[in-house]
């Protein structure tokens, strides 16, 4: 599709161009990712800079950022900040990577930029990604933001975002996920991650191990950057759950957090607090004021003010369906963990995967007594639905394939009993097809 620069496009029409013109790599995968800040420089640069507008915290990580984004964007917006969101992908409507105050970027905003900058694409031929960057961060620096929370879309050193100069870098943990563009070891998917770490700009790591760990200080040593653990500076004494979310009684040193509410069901959003009140206490050394009521607020309300999705979402209670936007092996331990917790008769999957990762990892950590449901998204990225049922026969797993996530997820909840889990998972494109069902 070429862009008709005579005609006027609306919402609809220009999402299409953006799509069809430009590689995107959530739907296409490895070949729309590319080792190189080359184009997202030169149409910054003619747009004026304005990721030098306005201040950012960087966050990457192979599981959490999200999450980890969002809340803290949450406590920020609490705390009066006038506070920009990026993230990616989006569950169902691309306007969701875009956000003020929760607020997502309008559609005439995303059709006049793509109008106004039509000839920058056309000379520049920058990926759907590198395009919705630009986008995002003149956004941010139009409006004016006192900060902007900026999640990276894939590794770190070559993501479109690092061309940012952040006030601080987050690292939620480092997973064997995207192997085939960022390494297939620890060492190698850190070194790429620790990209974001700029000089003599502090980095929040959330989790690290051995492996990683000397990655980590190495880079921040000779960006002579302070490097902080947050998961060795909070002791959590108790964990309680009710129908809000997680209540957490935390210490560290002489401070103490009572009754912290994350404002979602789902224990692996633990070690994402603590993370988060690390980075929060390097804001505030940077003078930001967030007070310890913002913090409380901000936690406890995150999902609504920021409009977040996907992470452990009940959209059902008889039979209760939850959807998780866990993608990999690591993502997927923690979330049969929490549900391990649940009382429930029968547990029935809807699941399907991306065909651009080593999927054993990811079937081995499934549970072989649930009953599970093949599928694919509708995207051309996705992995074939007969071959993961093959692959899953392996681990003795059972369950049948299915020609759309819609016919999966259907079935799945007319089998369901009253008392069962119907759990939706594996990948963000699976949940957001459910999702836009609701």
């Amino acid at each position: 599709m070429e862009l008709e620069t005579y005609k006027k496009l609306d919402y609809k029409e220009t999402l299409s161009y953006l799509y069809s013109q430009l590689p995107m790599y959530q739907r296409v995968g490895p070949v729309a990712f590319k080792k190189d800040l080359s184009n997202t420089l030169r149409l910054c640069e003619k747009l004026s800079e304005p990721q030098k507008k306005f201040k950012s915290v960087h966050i990457a990580g192979t599981n959490g950022k999200g999450s980890v984004a969002h809340m803290l964007a949450g406590i920020l917006q609490t705390a009066g900040y006038k506070t920009g969101l990026y993230t990616s992908p989006h569950l169902k409507d691309f306007r969701e990577r875009i956000k003020i105050n929760g607020k997502e970027i309008s559609e005439d905003e995303v059709v006049e930029f793509v109008e106004q900058n039509s000839v920058h694409f056309e000379s520049i031929k920058p990926s759907f990604f590198e395009m919705t960057v630009v986008m995002a961060f003149n956004h941010f620096a139009k409006h004016k933001v006192d900060i902007a929370i900026v999640e990276t879309g894939l590794g770190g050193r070559f993501d479109s975002t690092n061309i940012l100069e952040p006030i601080l870098s987050v690292i939620t943990n480092i997973g064997l996920d995207h192997t085939k563009m960022l390494g297939d070891t620890l060492e190698q998917i850190a070194f790429e991650k620790a990209g974001i770490i700029k000089q003599e700009v502090p980095v929040v790591v959330g989790e690290s191990s051995q492996d990683t760990k000397k990655v980590f200080e190495e880079k921040a040593k000779n960006m002579n950057s302070e490097l902080i653990y947050a998961g060795i500076s909070y002791v959590v004494k108790s964990i309680k759950e009710n129908t809000t979310g997680i209540l957490l009684d935390l210490e560290k040193g002489h401070e103490q957090y009572k009754e912290l509410t994350i404002g979602l069901r789902g224990r692996y959003q633990i070690k994402n607090s603590l993370t988060v009140l690390q980075a929060i206490e390097v804001l505030q050394n940077l003078d930001f004021e967030i007070e310890r009521a913002d913090v409380y607020d901000g936690l406890l309300n995150f999902p609504i003010l920021t409009g977040l999705q996907g992470r452990w979402q009940i959209i059902q209670e008889s039979p209760m369906v939850i959807c998780d936007c866990a993608h990999n092996a690591e993502a997927l331990t923690v979330v049969f963990e929490q549900v391990s917790n649940l009382k429930f008769d029968s547990l029935r999957i809807v699941l399907g995967t991306v065909d651009d990762k080593d999927i054993k990892p990811l079937i081995s950590v499934l549970p072989k007594e649930a009953r599970y449901y093949w599928c694919e998204a509708n995207i051309p990225r996705a992995l074939n639905k007969e071959f993961l049922q093959k692959s899953a026969k392996e681990y003795s797993l059972d369950g049948d394939v299915y020609s759309s996530v819609n016919e999966a997820f259907m079935q799945a909840k007319n089998d369901a009993d009253t008392h069962d889990l119907v759990l939706i998972t594996g990948s963000s494109f699976i949940v957001a097809e459910v999702l836009t069902l609701m």
